[in-house]
């Protein structure tokens, strides 16, 4: 079993690769977003505080996010490890991911950086936005050059510390996000088969 988090900016194809990860692998792919919409619907005690924190329009805390989290580590199902995607965010939240971590017997075995120019990734979020388009397919609403600079401005003040935390604690690794998707799902695959 592999534990691992998907670092880079927004664009940077983090979704897509553990989309395949989840297939080829048998990881389960822990997004935050869906926890927390999972959460809102479950019954759960934990579900019931999301709902309410989430009804109030709060942001919901790391104590939460943390509890969804080591409830699905718990639950267990995952043969193949768990990929953390879009967590953790923050410094806090790598140490209370670490702790819990610990506290579980488990480890966080690699944090892959996919590493991606923001020029380039503006292009790529414009151009799948048209071609959504192009298509007659939803957009997403943040798919614009704006909405994009300010996510990534967001990436950089709040995540890109987790680069130097993880590079630190000798556990980072980089992959080239600009490559084509085949490639980069080699690259990441490698980096899993080395160990």
């Amino acid at each position: 079993m592999t534990n691992i988090i998907l670092l880079g900016p927004p664009g940077a194809g983090k979704g897509t690769q553990a989309k395949r990860l989840v297939d080829e692998r048998a990881m389960v792919q822990l997004s935050t977003g869906d926890m927390l919409r999972e959460a809102k619907t479950s019954g759960t005690e934990m579900g019931n505080r999301v709902a309410a924190v989430m009804e109030r329009g709060e942001l919901v805390t790391d104590e939460i996010v943390i509890g969804l989290i080591r409830e699905k580590l718990i639950s267990g199902g995952a043969k193949g490890g768990y990929i953390f995607d879009g967590f953790p965010r923050t410094l806090k939240q790598a140490d209370a991911l670490g702790d819990l971590m610990q506290e579980l017997g488990q480890q966080v075995d690699f944090v892959i950086e996919l590493q991606v120019k923001d020029e380039v990734l503006v292009d790529r979020i414009v151009g799948r936005a048209e071609e959504a388009s192009r298509a007659g397919q939803p957009v997403r609403a943040d798919d614009n050059a704006e909405s994009l600079k300010t996510r990534l401005m967001a990436y950089y003040k709040q995540t890109s510390p987790l680069i130097g935390y993880y590079y630190a604690k000798g556990g980072l690794l980089a992959v080239d996000g600009l490559n084509d998707m085949d490639t980069v799902s080699a690259d990441i695959s490698k980096i899993l088969d080395a160990r």
